[in-house]
């Protein structure tokens, strides 16, 4: 038996939903979290889109993998499965992370963040440590850095 949950977070963000999007889209979100978060992200498959695969290094701990399983440009839409580590080792059977950057204004956007995990009943215990407190700190870092750097 498993036990599934999800969270998830909408921030508004002061810049187009196409400057966030560049960020969020691919590989760009790496010039926020490497090296705040991260030691690394290497692409090992693919070239960054849909289908492709990134080993993430954190600051501390052991790699893990995660799937681009969808990168929809029109409707700036993001979807990360991890397929090897962090969180599979504690007993998840599925950790994905969803971002939508929503257009608002002409200069403004909402971006969502939701966490959806399935967890073995035997661990659920160790789903007290999704936190959807990592994704709401990369979020005002990106827009600190889409308004430190202003088209």
């Amino acid at each position: 038996m498993k036990t599934f949950g999800s969270v998830s977070t909408e921030m508004e963000i002061q810049s187009p939903a196409s400057e966030a999007w560049a960020l969020y889209g691919a590989v760009g979100l790496t010039v926020i979290t490497v090296p705040k978060y991260l030691a690394a992200v290497d692409i090992v498959e693919g070239d960054g889109g849909e289908g492709s695969i990134a080993k993430l290094t954190p600051l501390s701990g052991s790699p893990y993998y995660e799937k681009f399983t969808k990168v929809d440009d029109k409707h700036m839409v993001k979807e990360t499965e991890i397929t090897e580590g962090a969180f599979l080792d504690l007993g998840f059977t599925l950790y994905r992370i969803r971002f939508e950057n929503i257009p608002t204004g002409k200069h403004t956007c909402i971006t969502r963040t939701t966490i959806e995990w399935e967890i073995k009943e035997e661990y659920v215990a160790n789903s007290t440590r999704v936190s959807i407190l990592p994704s709401i700190n990369i979020a005002n870092d990106i827009e600190a850095y889409l308004l430190a750097n202003k088209k």
